[in-house]
């Protein structure tokens, strides 16, 4: 009997490669995804398929899988992926639940207490003999402020976890979750409507998944009631906030300062909303990827699709 073929399209760990390879022949290149011709020719005969978030199991591509009867998937978020047309074709869809919690959870408070304290860029001026002491003397503690979660699944509760060790009162929105769920109570998270989130709110982190209900769930409108010195961090998905509305209140300084790692248009063209923009850290999708959450995560994976597989 031959062995079954797993189809790895981005990087994975390569220990959890290794473990693959001892039971199925796996064909493992993180640069297949940007090779389509090559990618639609090596799923063809595919038992299982490992992707991350620029894969896009959908169309031409799912169509292409004639035989796989799992996606795993290296991360949380499905919105690369066809879920339903998975599912209706019988094929296991597996994300990381859980897997690269900690990473982003650290990357949301790290990157407030960096935009709340306002002074880590100035080495360069330091250096050069300029000391701009006055300046950057009116940088805020993170204890005592606000967090507002759009969003409080899985992430959303380790970032309030972290966030209350660190004396700041946490508050949350999220429909999916009932106002008597004993979530609240275990949590001590207060649970709010999204205006009254976006009125009171230091610091708003979204957790939401990308939906037709979540796109631009952070409007311009929506903006414009936040706080002006309130820090917004994106380390869901891009289309759920208006980037051009949130640069814009940045440029006029009617917004404290964004943390952005995920974006509607990846990676960022020319001539972005972004481009000169003050008080930002952006990064290339990386909140939830560290050394450490790469190896829980593909190990997770690796053995959730080599189940899948030997069931």
């Amino acid at each position: 009997m031959s062995m079954k073929k797993i189809v790895i399209t981005e990087f994975m760990d390569e220990s959890a490669v290794a473990s693959l390879s001892h039971s199925f022949h796996v064909v493992y290149d993180p640069t297949l995804v940007d090779d389509a011709e090559r990618l639609l020719a090596e799923v063809a005969d595919a038992d299982g398929l490992i992707v991350r978030n620029r894969t896009q199991v959908r169309g031409e591509l799912l169509a292409a899988c004639a035989q796989a009867t799992v996606i795993g998937r290296l991360g949380v978020g499905l919105d690369n992926i066809d879920v339903a047309t998975c599912e209706a074709r019988g094929m296991q869809v597996i994300p990381a639940t859980g897997a690269n919690a900690l990473a982003v959870a650290e990357y949301v408070i790290g990157t407030a207490m960096v935009l709340l304290r306002g002074v880590y860029r100035s080495s360069e001026q330091v250096i050069s003999g300029s000391w701009p002491r006055a300046l950057l003397s009116n940088g805020r503690e993170i204890s005592g402020t606000c967090l507002g979660l759009v969003g409080f699944g899985g992430i959303g509760q380790l970032t309030a976890d972290l966030a209350q060790k660190l004396g700041m009162r946490v508050i949350a929105h999220d429909p999916m979750l009932p106002a008597d769920s004993s979530t609240w109570t275990r949590t001590g998270v207060q649970s709010v409507s999204l205006d009254q989130l976006i009125a009171q709110a230091d610091v708003i982190s979204l957790h939401v998944p990308l939906t037709p209900d979540t796109t631009k769930l952070l409007s311009a409108q929506r903006i414009a009631q936040m706080k002006r010195s309130a820090i917004v961090i994106n380390t869901s998905r891009g289309g759920i906030v208006d980037e051009a509305a949130v640069a814009a209140a940045l440029r006029q300084g009617d917004l404290g300062g964004a943390a952005f790692d995920v974006f509607e248009t990846e990676p960022l063209g020319a001539g972005s909303a972004w481009e000169a923009c003050p008080n930002v850290i952006l990064t290339p999708h990386v909140a939830g990827v560290t050394a450490e959450s790469n190896v829980r995560v593909s190990t997770m994976i690796a053995s959730a699709v080599a189940c899948a597989l030997k069931a």
